[in-house]
């Protein structure tokens, strides 16, 4: 017998030869709860991980989006991130599921994650550094952690707190896509840079919206000489 750890309720496991030999991972959620997680797999966008099968066809060029053919036009941050790997889409459960971690401190919830994130680690790639997007510090201690370190925790490799937050704003969940993307000055600042020269940095955050975050982060980490950078979020 199991408890779910997002509706808490009890829950036997369902038999199977792929859970047995470990190739299903549980999730540590009921059957109900799991059901309602969209997984995204298939035809995918190669570098921002949209699932092209909930995605208008006009809104594609070959196996990129639109969004990421836009980032290769501007010249600032064009190339920065080679690729992000989403688990999930953002959906209305999804929505409500990181609320719940990041808003009302259930931190035991991202421990559901834990054996997809650490897989798909593993096709990103295995000898990178795992680089949790940071809070600033008065939203750190607003909260009394990050969900992204949580989140890293669950891929089960050495973590490092190379990025810093340089100001505090607004969260980006409460800016429009629009003020997301016309943000000029880079959030981020490198405090780790002897220990990136050359090497390979996977970025961890919760959800992926518009690539702006993720592509602030890998700009400064490319800056003080880091070799290539992707990113896992657990939402798309």
């Amino acid at each position: 017998m199991s408890y779910c750890l997002y509706c808490h309720e009890s829950y036997t496991e369902a038999w199977s030869w792929e859970a047995l030999i470990g190739l299903k991972q549980s999730l540590l959620l009921c059957h109900d709860c799991e059901g309602k997680l969209v997984r995204i797999k298939g035809e995918i966008c190669r570098i921002c991980s949209r699932d092209f099968s909930i995605f208008p066809e006009q809104y594609r060029q070959g196996d990129c989006c639109f969004d990421c053919i836009r980032w290769k036009e501007d010249e600032t941050r064009t190339g920065v991130l080679q690729q992000n790997r989403s688990l999930y889409v953002y959906n209305d459960y999804m929505k409500e599921l990181i609320a719940k971690l990041k808003y009302r401190g259930d931190v035991e919830i991202v421990k559901a994650f834990y054996p997809v994130l650490s897989s798909t680690f593993k096709m990103i790639s295995r000898d990178a550094i795992l680089v949790p997007i940071p809070l600033s510090d008065e939203r750190h201690y607003e909260r009394g952690f990050n969900q992204a370190e949580l989140i890293a925790k669950g891929i089960k490799k050495p973590v490092e707190h190379l990025l810093k937050r340089k100001t505090h704003e607004e969260k980006q969940s409460k800016k429009t896509r629009e003020e997301r993307l016309s943000q000029k000055e880079n959030p981020f600042e490198v405090i780790g840079s002897l220990k990136v020269k050359d090497q390979k940095v996977i970025l961890v955050d919760d959800v992926y919206t518009t690539g702006s975050t993720l592509r602030y982060a890998a700009k400064v980490l490319i800056e003080a000489g880091v070799k290539e950078v992707s990113s896992i979020t657990l939402a798309r």
